[in-house]
């Protein structure tokens, strides 16, 4: 009988919030929230890595039996080099769609309408008007089309923007989406830009100088996908001179330390990588969990595969 980790405090909880733990599976849970593991390093063939627990997926490669690493991150660049070779990796896409969308959407309206300032002096009892950037009328690109970007193109819709942009690592026709081939030629009509990209090879520095120059003037970067997407130093000078707007919740480096000149240039606004990390998350991921060890457990095909075995 196959053995699999997952992140839940016990057995009770495990079953309460997957509907009950599939037949034909032993279970242990693990959280990392200490440095120990279950006793079954060497049996464990399936592991769900705990949320929001930097550096447990270092365990991965002394785990001999191990076949299957699933994340509950949308984004594997930090875990795929931990897992080993021979073992299939997968992500939790579709978990995050929800609640990184309305955080994208939180930021956009929160850098336009001055609400980080405006909370700032509510502190000083300040009663200080600023005339605000609306979302209506103006012209969105999102940068990586994948099932977070629509998410965020649904709730664009509402809010009567003019136009929105689709980029992806291939083109497609329905929706109509532009390869990152032609992102250089579509920047200059780009009000907002906003990335979701993963983070590759190809993608890490994509949005770098000669790509911030060829945005207009006030135009507003909003990054919620990784922080080397996007050129640090080249972001900074632009949004230091008053020329662009960012709105940020993942940064390069990442913790942003505590005496980064970003932190204090007045149209950028930052969130500390909190994009997936709401009440939104819990119920996607247990019935994502659920699924792909109820897959497992019966051999079949397993969902969200980003790296098979080679």
């Amino acid at each position: 009988m196959a053995r699999v980790w997952l992140p839940y405090a016990d057995l009770e909880e495990a079953a309460r919030r997957l509907g009950g733990l599939p037949d034909g599976l032993e279970v242990d849970c693990w959280t990392a929230d200490t440095d120990e593991t279950p006793a079954s390093t060497a049996e464990v063939e399936m592991v769900v890595l705990p949320y929001l627990r930097p550096g447990s997926e270092r365990v991965l490669a002394g785990l001999p039996a191990l076949r299957v690493a699933q994340t509950l991150t949308a984004g594997v660049d930090d875990v795929a080099p931990y897992v080993p070779a021979h073992v299939t990796l997968c992500n939790a896409a579709g978990v995050h769609d929800a609640s990184t969308a309305e955080l994208a959407l939180a930021l956009m309206l929160a850098s336009g309408r001055h609400l980080d300032e405006f909370a700032r002096h509510q502190e000083q009892g300040r009663w200080r008007r600023r005339f605000g950037t609306a979302l209506a009328d103006r012209r969105v690109l999102i940068l990586g089309y994948g099932g977070i970007g629509a998410a965020i193109e649904a709730r664009l819709r509402p809010f009567e923007v003019a136009s929105v942009t689709r980029v992806a690592r291939r083109a497609r026709t329905e929706p109509p989406v532009h390869a990152t081939t032609e992102l250089s030629a579509l920047l200059p009509e780009a009000d907002v830009l906003v990335v979701i990209a993963p983070l590759t090879d190809e993608t890490r520095g994509i949005v770098d100088a000669a790509a911030l120059a060829r945005l207009p003037d006030g135009a507003l970067v909003v990054n919620v996908a990784r922080g080397p997407l996007v050129d640090t130093d080249a972001l900074l000078a632009e949004t230091s001179s008053g020329r662009l707007h960012a709105a940020l919740d993942v940064t390069d480096p990442e913790p942003l330390p505590a005496d980064h000149p970003l932190w204090h240039v007045p149209n950028v606004l930052i969130s500390p990588h909190v994009g997936g990390a709401s009440t939104a998350f819990f119920p996607r991921a247990d019935r994502m969990i659920a699924e792909q060890v109820r897959r497992f457990a019966r051999g079949e095909p397993l969902a969200n595969v980003v790296r098979r075995p080679s």
